[in-house]
C-alpha cells in the first residue's frame, strides 16, 4: 500500500472513529498531495514525493504555530502543532545528530567536497540519503559550517 493510500484509510477510520480533527488534518494533506500531481501532471505520485509533501506541511504548520505564539494566540498555536504532530507520524524517524553528522562525513568524503563551490554536491547527496529523516534546513546550516571552517 502507497503513502497516499495508507493517508486516505487513515482517514476513512477517522471518521468512522469520530475524530473530526484528524480527519480535518488529513483531508488537507490529500488536498496537498493532489494539488502536487496537478503541479507534475502526474496521478500517481511516489512514495517519496509525498514525503516531500508531507514534509513541507509539517514545516508551515510549524512556521504558523510560531507566528501564531508571536502575536499571543497560543491556542492556535497549540492547534497548528497538533496536526503537525499528526502529519510526523507519516515521516520516517528522525535521524539524530550523531547519526547526521556521521551520513554528512560519509557523503563529504565520497563527494570530495572541501571548499563552500561544493556545497550542491554535498546537499543533493544528502537530500537522496536523508529526505524525510532530517530538516533540510538545518543541515544546510551545518553543511556550511564544515565547509566554510
Amino acid at each position: 500500500m502507497s503513502l497516499k493510500e495508507t493517508i486516505q484509510s487513515d482517514i476513512k477510520d477517522a471518521m468512522r472513529a469520530g475524530e473530526k480533527e484528524r480527519v480535518s488534518t488529513l483531508r488537507m494533506l490529500v488536498a496537498a498531495v493532489q494539488k502536487r500531481e496537478i503541479e507534475e501532471r502526474n496521478d500517481a505520485l511516489d512514495d517519496a514525493v509525498v514525503l516531500s509533501v508531507i514534509e513541507k506541511s509539517v514545516k508551515q504548520l510549524k512556521d504558523s504555530a510560531k507566528q501564531y505564539a508571536d502575536a499571543g494566540r497560543q491556542d492556535r498555536a497549540d492547534a497548528e502543532l497538533a496536526e503537525a504532530e499528526l502529519l510526523q507520524a507519516y515521516l520516517p524517524e528522525q535521524l539524530s545528530d550523531a547519526e547526521l553528522d556521521t551520513l554528512l562525513d560519509e557523503v563529504m568524503a565520497a563527494t570530495g567536497a572541501d571548499s563552500m563551490k561544493d556545497m550542491g554536491k554535498v546537499m543533493a547527496a544528502m537530500k537522496d540519503k536523508a529526505q524525510g529523516r532530517a530538516d533540510m534546513g538545518a543541515l544546510s546550516g551545518k553543511v556550511k559550517a564544515r565547509l566554510a571552517g
